[in-house]
């Protein structure tokens, strides 16, 4: 079964290079913003959302920028978030687990290791549970009690072409997917790498649980996917630049099912 996959932008956040990776910063560190993505994967009448994005709430106070809700980047695809029955959470960091209750009839597919993770004494050191919300690791434990969470183990199969696995390194359950598409299988890597800097210069980002499991990630999304051209990072503003724009998105929305329009 093959997919069509599309990143959608909804937000960035203005950084310099040095912020980017585990490195000394430079004082004349160069412009290298984040941007922030949910993706959509679409094969005849099913719709797969993999991640929620953050939400309005407490957005300023982190230094973010919404540039669009994630229900109008939804919407411009005719996608209906109430309609759509199975979203994955590669993890549960706010910009990535927030907005769950626009879902309200989907089942979360999350590693199991990640909601002990976010739930557990890990979260006792400040820096570790910094980039969660607990609202929405709360919203999280609400669905699996109202049993809409389905939880994953290593590999596991979403649908017919789609499938996740765990990596860990920038949380404990760290989870990306793989969609087979027509040019071939395709890895959402999420925050196993940031940018493609940080995979193809085996350069680690700063926030992290498992250093020696985030190397080794890269070579894992490498052997998913076949070849690199098909690894693509969380947040890097290159992907807008690398795939065909959807029509009518203002670059905004881009079809990562299609070839790069440059190596």
């Amino acid at each position: 079964m093959e997919w069509e996959v599309y990143a959608l932008r909804y937000g960035d956040q203005q950084r310099v290079r040095g912020m980017n990776f585990i490195a000394a910063g430079d004082p004349h560190d160069a412009p290298m913003p984040l941007d922030f993505y949910v993706w959509l994967l679409r094969s005849g009448a099913r719709t797969i959302v993999v991640d929620t994005g953050f939400r309005v709430v407490g957005t300023p106070e982190r230094g973010r920028r919404i540039l669009r809700p994630v229900e109008v980047a939804l919407a411009g695809m005719g996608c209906d978030p109430a309609a759509v029955a199975d979203v994955v959470i590669t993890h549960l960091h706010y910009d990535h687990a927030g907005n769950l209750d626009l879902f309200p009839n989907a089942t979360f597919h999350l590693q199991e290791r990640e909601m002990g993770f976010a739930t557990g004494r890990h979260m006792c050191v400040g820096c570790l549970r910094h980039a969660f919300d607990v609202e929405d690791v709360v919203r999280m434990v609400r669905a699996l009690y109202a049993g809409r969470v389905q939880f994953h183990s290593g590999d596991g199969q979403v649908a017919p072409g789609v499938s996740v696995h765990h990596v860990g390194g920038h949380t404990d359950g760290l989870q990306m997917v793989r969609v087979d598409t027509a040019r071939g299988p395709l890895v959402l890597a999420s925050d196993a790498s940031h940018f493609y800097a940080n995979m193809e210069g085996g350069l680690p980002f700063p926030i992290v649980f498992n250093l020696g499991e985030m190397a080794a990630g890269w070579a894992l999304a490498r052997r998913l996917a076949g070849q690199d051209d098909r690894v693509v990072p969380g947040h890097d503003p290159l992907v807008r630049a690398l795939y065909p724009a959807v029509e009518g998105s203002g670059g905004e929305t881009v079809a990562l099912h299609l070839p790069p329009l440059a190596p």
